[in-house]
């Protein structure tokens, strides 16, 4: 296929180690550069792989048990126990959800540029643990403190300090421990780099465990015995596993910290605006690379108007430009001349956005699964014999979809697809993404089919549609998720330059904010157009007046146009290669 020789992987990094005792220092170390919590190059048979993976699985899982456990049940707890209206209760969380997606670019930008991505962790993880221990302090003020008025703002105080306390800390966390895992295998090793395609699954997997587990079992118990025990739960949780985390210090594989990796991009930018009139040579090797690196990038011919930022400067020209002689002794600024593998790095993040832009409409659609699916589930029949199915609670089925669906991926189709292309992980990253999005069409148009059966029988005056017509498309984007999210995690991981990792991690999160608002303008836009001149719209209060089929349907087709656009990115993406 046309997207597997796009998506190749790049060549491994290989750096030389320094001289050890130890003999064979080659074979003995990792050759991506990485080093141990003594700042020596790290020895593959002591450090990294699964064994420090275990620690870092933990602490995501620990993450989504609390961030879940919140948000699950936000808005029953700002409007019964803070006794908000509906609206502002949304708002609210709406407002303190897409924060949790927003923090993460700040704690990227510390990973990358000052502190790396485990001392990032380390600091931000206290944080987390002290916005949940003012949750807590919040839900055990008594009665007499929270019945007045002051009394009342008191406690809406403590509810929203503690909430945001914990998107900050969430901000330090989540974009870091992806990239941390994978920082633990070596490129340059195949059998470690067929160990990385599977951490990112597992990865996925601990996050819908978390999911799964709050959804369920926190949710339970805030419902029937005290939003209190809940935050203890999540408190002694996430305080074991940043005491694990912390004692696997001398397991980890860390990479060392390079400075800011925004004044490089711009540093290209500005070389190449400021250099537009000049002619590239003909023969790329005539372009600036530093002499000794500790790793290049080959020149690739996409986005050519960059690499004038790498044409070589003369002091004759500096001279001549400035009128000053001086200058011509004077060092070449980076501002004014960058290397070849500069100027590739700012390509690999060109090329990265169409990717991230497809992105977007998928997360929209796993936005309608808690929204408009919600909507057609109270429209339908939820009692499965004895029981009453809350609408809401069929979100349990998605968690359900990925938990099954990721030891099938990794233990069936993996081998299978590893025979049949021969790649270490089956399947290229730009493949995988695209599997998810169809199934997420075919998600929108079973949902547009179900709606028809709906209305049909609603008009009829029969039966009421069951709602566990709804299953088959939760399970289903359980399977998109597996495809979709974990291969765009991978893929802004391997593909992101190296100095960039927890950035461009933090960048694939934010394409899930940036769903949730397309969502939410096309759901306004579909609004605004069809409820003119008195018609009650796609998505009136009654659904049995409406036509949300013709929305799922609207969604389809738009996945459908988007899943084309993305076949024609992903034939055109080539991966940069990387040289010693």
């Amino acid at each position: 296929m046309a997207m597997e020789a796009a998506d190749e992987e790049r060549a491994p990094l290989l750096q030389p180690q320094p001289q050890t005792s130890r003999g064979d220092a080659d074979s003995e170390c990792t050759g991506d550069g990485s080093v141990d919590v003594n700042n020596q190059p790290a020895l593959k048979r002591s450090t990294g792989n699964w064994r420090a993976c275990f620690m870092i699985l933990g602490v995501e899982f620990s993450e989504n048990l609390a961030y879940y456990g919140i948000s699950k049940n936000l808005v029953t707890y700002l409007t019964k126990i803070l006794h908000e209206s509906k609206v502002n209760a949304a708002r609210n969380s709406s407002a303190w959800s897409g924060a949790c997606y927003l923090t993460p670019l700040f704690g990227a930008f510390l990973a990358d540029t000052y502190w790396g991505k485990y001392r990032t962790v380390l600091t931000f993880l206290p944080i987390y643990i002290l916005g949940l221990l003012t949750l807590m302090a919040s839900t055990s003020l008594p009665s007499s403190m929270t019945s007045s008025d002051a009394g009342h703002q008191l406690h809406s105080v403590a509810v929203y300090l503690g909430l945001y306390l914990v998107a900050f800390g969430n901000g330090g966390v989540k974009p870091c421990t992806s990239a941390f895992g994978a920082d633990q295998f070596d490129g340059g090793d195949a059998a470690e780099l067929r160990r990385k395609g599977s951490f990112f699954n597992w990865y996925t997997f601990m996050i819908n465990s978390g999911s799964l587990l709050a959804s369920t079992v926190l949710v339970w118990l805030q419902d029937n015995v005290g939003w209190g025990i809940s935050f203890v739960i999540v408190v002694v949780v996430m305080a074991f596993f940043l005491a694990v985390f912390f004692a696997g210090s001398r397991v980890y594989r860390y990479r060392p910290v390079r400075g800011s990796p925004l004044t490089g991009v711009c540093q290209v930018v500005v070389a190449a605006v400021r250099k537009w009139h000049l002619e590239l040579p003909d023969d790329s090797s005539l372009l600036y690379e530093a002499q000794v690196a500790d790793h290049r990038i080959k020149h690739t011919d996409q986005f050519r108007f960059l690499d004038k930022a790498a044409i070589v400067v003369t002091p004759s020209s500096l001279s001549g430009e400035k009128g000053n002689v001086a200058a011509a002794a004077a060092p070449v600024s980076r501002w004014r001349q960058c290397t070849v593998t500069q100027v590739e790095e700012v390509k690999m993040l060109v090329r990265m956005c169409p990717i991230w832009a497809c992105l977007v409409l998928f997360f929209s659609v796993s936005s309608q699964m808690s929204s408009t699916l919600v909507e057609q589930g109270t429209a339908m029949d939820n009692r499965v014999g004895p029981f009453t199915i809350p609408p809401a609670s069929l979100a349990t089925f998605h968690s359900i979809g990925v938990l099954l669906w990721i030891p099938v991926y990794d233990v069936a189709l993996v081998p299978l697809a590893r025979r049949a292309t021969g790649k270490p992980k089956g399947i290229t990253q730009l493949q995988r993404i695209g599997v998810g999005l169809a199934v997420a069409a075919l998600i929108m148009a079973y949902s547009a089919l179900v709606e028809e059966r709906r209305l049909a029988a609603a008009r009829a005056g029969a039966a009421r549609t069951s709602i566990l017509w709804q299953v088959p498309a939760q399970l289903m984007h359980g399977m998109a998720v597996v495809f979709t999210s974990i291969g765009k995690s991978e893929f802004f991981y391997d593909q992101a330059p190296r100095s960039m990792r927890s950035m461009c991690t933090a960048l694939g999160q934010l394409a899930i904010a940036a769903g949730n608002y397309l969502s939410a303008f096309l759901l306004a836009v579909v609004a605004s157009a069809t409820t003119r001149g008195g018609d009650p719209g796609w998505i009136p209060d009654d659904l049995n007046k409406g036509h949300l089929d013709y929305f799922f349907w609207l969604m389809a087709a738009l996945l459908l146009l988007d899943l084309l656009f993305f076949v024609f990115c992903a034939m055109r993406y080539k991966g940069s290669t990387a040289a010693s």
